[in-house]
Protein backbone atom coordinates (compact mmCIF):
# COMPACT_ATOMS: atom_id res chain seq x y z
CA UNK A 1 0.00 0.00 0.00
CA UNK A 2 1.62 3.60 -1.30
CA UNK A 3 0.32 6.19 1.30
CA UNK A 4 -1.44 9.18 -0.02
CA UNK A 5 -2.53 12.19 1.48
CA UNK A 6 -4.89 14.78 -0.18
CA UNK A 7 -3.19 17.82 1.08
CA UNK A 8 0.00 19.22 2.54
CA UNK A 9 0.60 22.12 4.72
CA UNK A 10 4.15 23.37 4.51
CA UNK A 11 4.83 25.46 7.93
CA UNK A 12 7.30 28.39 7.80
CA UNK A 13 8.45 31.15 10.14
CA UNK A 14 8.29 34.46 9.28
CA UNK A 15 9.70 37.67 10.97
CA UNK A 16 6.77 39.95 9.97
CA UNK A 17 3.44 38.25 8.99
CA UNK A 18 2.30 41.05 7.33
CA UNK A 19 5.54 42.24 5.42
CA UNK A 20 5.49 38.52 4.22
CA UNK A 21 1.78 38.27 3.17
CA UNK A 22 2.37 41.43 1.15
CA UNK A 23 5.85 39.99 -0.51
CA UNK A 24 3.28 36.66 -1.79
CA UNK A 25 0.65 38.66 -2.60
CA UNK A 26 2.69 40.82 -4.91
CA UNK A 27 3.87 37.91 -6.73
CA UNK A 28 0.27 36.37 -6.96
CA UNK A 29 -0.62 33.90 -4.43
CA UNK A 30 -3.67 34.68 -2.47
CA UNK A 31 -4.61 33.29 1.18
CA UNK A 32 -7.58 31.20 3.11
CA UNK A 33 -8.63 33.95 5.51
CA UNK A 34 -10.52 31.26 7.84
CA UNK A 35 -6.98 30.12 8.75
CA UNK A 36 -5.41 33.31 9.08
CA UNK A 37 -5.40 35.56 12.21
CA UNK A 38 -2.39 37.72 14.15
CA UNK A 39 -0.41 34.55 14.54
CA UNK A 40 -0.77 32.65 10.88
CA UNK A 41 -1.52 32.80 7.39
CA UNK A 42 -2.76 30.12 5.31
CA UNK A 43 -1.09 31.19 1.69
CA UNK A 44 -2.79 28.77 -1.48
CA UNK A 45 -0.39 27.23 -3.48
CA UNK A 46 -2.88 24.89 -5.67
CA UNK A 47 -5.63 22.66 -4.52
CA UNK A 48 -4.63 20.97 -1.50
CA UNK A 49 -1.17 22.65 -1.50
CA UNK A 50 -0.50 25.29 1.72
CA UNK A 51 2.22 27.35 3.10
CA UNK A 52 1.27 28.08 6.40
CA UNK A 53 3.29 31.37 7.06
CA UNK A 54 3.53 31.22 10.85
CA UNK A 55 5.23 34.77 13.53
CA UNK A 56 8.59 32.96 14.59
CA UNK A 57 7.14 32.94 17.90
CA UNK A 58 3.87 30.96 16.94
CA UNK A 59 6.11 28.91 14.78
CA UNK A 60 8.55 28.30 17.87
CA UNK A 61 5.50 26.52 19.62
CA UNK A 62 4.97 23.25 17.42
CA UNK A 63 8.98 22.42 18.12
CA UNK A 64 11.74 22.50 20.51
CA UNK A 65 14.04 22.61 18.14
CA UNK A 66 15.90 25.98 17.39
CA UNK A 67 15.42 27.82 14.21
CA UNK A 68 17.34 27.70 11.09
CA UNK A 69 19.36 31.14 10.63
CA UNK A 70 18.33 31.53 7.05
CA UNK A 71 21.01 34.17 6.41
CA UNK A 72 23.67 31.57 7.24
CA UNK A 73 21.90 28.23 6.29
CA UNK A 74 19.17 26.13 4.28
CA UNK A 75 16.76 23.84 5.82
CA UNK A 76 15.05 22.97 2.86
CA UNK A 77 13.92 24.56 -0.87
CA UNK A 78 10.71 24.90 -1.32
CA UNK A 79 10.06 24.19 -5.24
CA UNK A 80 6.95 24.82 -7.12
CA UNK A 81 5.84 24.54 -10.43
CA UNK A 82 4.89 26.93 -13.17
CA UNK A 83 3.72 26.88 -16.53
CA UNK A 84 6.73 27.62 -18.96
CA UNK A 85 10.31 29.07 -18.99
CA UNK A 86 8.09 32.33 -19.57
CA UNK A 87 6.04 31.91 -15.70
CA UNK A 88 9.11 30.74 -14.06
CA UNK A 89 10.82 33.89 -15.13
CA UNK A 90 7.88 36.14 -14.44
CA UNK A 91 7.25 34.68 -10.93
CA UNK A 92 11.15 35.17 -10.03
CA UNK A 93 11.11 38.60 -11.49
CA UNK A 94 7.88 39.77 -9.46
CA UNK A 95 9.79 37.95 -6.13
CA UNK A 96 12.31 40.28 -6.87
CA UNK A 97 10.97 43.42 -7.17
CA UNK A 98 8.85 42.60 -4.08
CA UNK A 99 12.01 42.46 -2.05
CA UNK A 100 13.37 38.66 -2.16
CA UNK A 101 17.14 37.95 -3.14
CA UNK A 102 18.36 36.07 -6.11
CA UNK A 103 19.43 32.15 -4.96
CA UNK A 104 20.65 30.74 -8.00
CA UNK A 105 21.07 31.54 -11.84
CA UNK A 106 18.23 30.45 -13.85
CA UNK A 107 18.95 26.68 -14.93
CA UNK A 108 18.03 25.76 -17.83
CA UNK A 109 18.16 21.61 -18.77
CA UNK A 110 16.64 21.77 -21.97
CA UNK A 111 13.19 20.18 -20.93
CA UNK A 112 13.40 21.54 -17.56
CA UNK A 113 14.30 25.17 -16.52
CA UNK A 114 14.36 26.51 -13.19
CA UNK A 115 14.99 30.09 -11.39
CA UNK A 116 15.70 30.55 -7.64
CA UNK A 117 14.86 32.83 -5.00
CA UNK A 118 14.81 33.92 -1.46
CA UNK A 119 11.73 35.37 -0.32
CA UNK A 120 12.09 38.23 2.79
CA UNK A 121 13.08 35.86 5.50
CA UNK A 122 15.71 33.90 3.52
CA UNK A 123 13.22 30.84 2.76
CA UNK A 124 15.00 29.42 -0.68
CA UNK A 125 12.07 29.20 -3.45
CA UNK A 126 12.56 26.80 -6.69
CA UNK A 127 10.45 27.88 -9.66
CA UNK A 128 10.46 25.27 -12.34
CA UNK A 129 8.81 24.36 -15.28
CA UNK A 130 9.25 20.42 -16.76
CA UNK A 131 8.15 19.74 -20.61
CA UNK A 132 6.41 16.46 -19.46
CA UNK A 133 6.09 15.47 -23.03
CA UNK A 134 10.18 15.33 -23.54
CA UNK A 135 10.56 13.26 -20.56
Amino acid sequence: MSLQTKQIFVNIPVKNLEASMEFFQTIGFSFDQRFTDENAACMILGSGMYVMLLQEAFFQTFTNKDMVDTSREAESILAISADSKEEVNEIVQKALEAGGRPSNEPMDGGFMYGWSFQDIDGHLWEVMYMDENAV
